[in-house]
This record gives structure tokens, sequence and C-alpha cells, in this order.
């Protein structure tokens, strides 16, 4: 399986009432936990493994995971809360505050780390998994546990949830350093002080380069290509990021790239059909509301 590991959190969707008051909707999402759900959407053999609650919404979590074929038995099963993002939407794009103390995901500690056997072949980390510890130092373990595993890392930089940037980035630069792919938009880079090229003169096999509407950059030691966004009619832009990592993955599998010999020596003609699928999913998940990634016969 693909291991997605991170958050899992249930995103508070704006909403109005029957009688015309403000409202909140609670919706099953986090960046890892959503490309973990999209990854089994798309046919992929997904895992996902974060701290999940045992309580209603740590409920609603699972009943989500097992409806997309996503495999987490490898997850500890705590009593405390899961963890809540409130969510607004300006023009479109989402803004977060995050209630995060104490909660299931965040208390993940190493003894909690599952033993990474044969069913593992790739991991994925990314997300607000990456900021607080004890969650956070103890994902940056079982990073430095993938072995021979191709690791991709989206550090879906938010500046606002960090209260330790020091940490933060001494965590996330370990990380990159072992990573194999790497998704950064030009936000993410600015926060970092990097480029695609520094990435991959440090060790990175591809990096996937965000552009919005013009689409994705996929950059290698051979070069880069840019790939193009799909036309969509965008009703928020939520999951969208963790939808394209899904799609890559995907795309990877399929082609049979998804190891780190093969990464190595693909093209990037060879790895472009991946970043096209990744765009295509993103293009549906956008034209819906909230994080809803497509099913495979959809694409």
């Amino acid at each position: 399986m693909i291991l997605c590991c991170g958050e899992s959190l249930i995103d508070m969707l704006p909403r109005e009432s029957t009688g015309g008051e403000p409202a909140f909707a609670p919706v099953p999402g986090g960046a890892v936990f959503n490309t973990a759900i999209a990854l089994g959407r798309l046919g992929a053999p997904s895992g996902y493994f974060g701290g999940i609650s045992t309580d209603l919404f740590g409920r609603m979590l699972a009943r989500a995971l097992s409806d997309s074929g996503v495999d987490f038995t490898l997850c500890p099963r705590p009593g405390r809360p899961t963890t809540l993002a409130f969510v607004t939407l300006t023009d479109g794009q989402a803004q977060y505050a995050f209630y995060d103390e104490n909660t299931a995901g965040r208390m993940l500690t190493e003894a909690d780390l599952p033993a990474l056997d044969d069913r593992v072949e790739a991991l994925f980390f990314g997300g607000i998994s990456l900021v607080a510890e004890p969650g956070a130092d103890s994902l940056a373990a079982l990073c430095a546990q993938a072995g021979d595993r191709p690791v991709m890392i989206d550090p879906n930089i938010r500046p606002d949830f960090i209260t330790d940037p020091a940490s933060y980035r001494a965590r996330l630069a370990a990380m990159l350093d072992r990573a194999d792919i790497v998704k950064v938009s030009d936000e993410d880079m600015a926060w970092l002080g990097t480029t695609p090229a520094e990435l991959i003169a440090g060790g990175v096999t591809l990096v996937l380069e965000t552009r919005g509407a013009e689409g994705v950059l996929a950059v290698t030691k051979a070069g880069e290509a840019l790939v193009p966004a799909r036309a969509a009619k965008v009703v928020d832009t939520v999951g969208a990021g963790d939808t394209f990592n899904a799609g890559l993955l995907a795309g990877l599998w399929r082609a049979g790239l998804l190891s780190r010999a093969a990464l190595r020596e693909a093209t990037l003609e060879a790895l472009e059909p991946a970043v096209a699928l990744g765009a295509a999913a993103a293009a549906i998940t956008v034209s819906r509301a909230g994080a809803n990634p497509p099913w495979e016969d959809e694409l």
C-alpha cells in the first residue's frame, strides 16, 4: 500500500441553517487524510496512518476511510478528541482556524509507530501534522525508517499555525533531505527560502511546483516540463492539492514508477502522465464543495 502518514480532522464547513443563521457542517478532512481517501477512490492501494479518536468525529473519519477502500489497520485509536478545523471561504479560497490541543493526532508518540513491513511500498507525509509536537517528531521518525521505499512530502505550510519556526524548519529540512518527491507552492518555497533546483541538488528526484491556473511544473535533474491545469468551474479549493498528490502517486503506481530506482531512471516524458492525472483529479475536486475527490470512473 501507499501509506499516507499525518493528520485527519473534521473540517467545519460554513453553511446556512434553514432559519438563515450561520452554521457549520462537520465533514471528514485533513490534508493527509484527503490524500489517502483520493488514492483509494482512484483505485490505488491506499493506507492511512495517524491517530484516530474513538469519539464521535473519530468514528466519522474511520467510516469515511472504509467507504473509500483505505486500509487504516495501522492506526492507534486513543480516546483523545479529534482535531477540528473551522473553515471560512473568501472568493473560494479556504482559511482555517484549528483546534488541536491534546488531540488524537497531535499526541501521537514513537511508541505508536507501525512496523513498516512488505505491505508498505511508499510513504506520503505532509500538512499540519509536521508542525506540532510530539506527533510531528513521531512522523519524522517514521520517515527516517522508510528504508528504500520512496517518500513524498507536501509541506503545505500554514505560517499562522507555526508556533516554533526554528524547530519546524529543522524537522522539515531533515525530512526533505530524505524525500524522493516534493510538491511545493510559491508560498512554500518563499517560507522555506528554496527553489526546485535547490531541492533537486539536495537529492530530491522529482519536484512538483504548483502554479495555480497555469498548471504544475515538474522538475528533475534532466530538466523541467509544465503540465497544464484542467479547466474547471471553481466552487472552492478545499482538498485540491491533496487530490493532486493522490493522482500523482496513483499515476506513478499504475506506470510501475513508484520505486526509488524507477523514479531516478524515469524520463520527464514518462513522468508527465502521472502529473496530468493529478491535475485532472484536482480539477474535479475544485468543481464541487469541500474535499470530495473523484472516483476512478469519473476520470
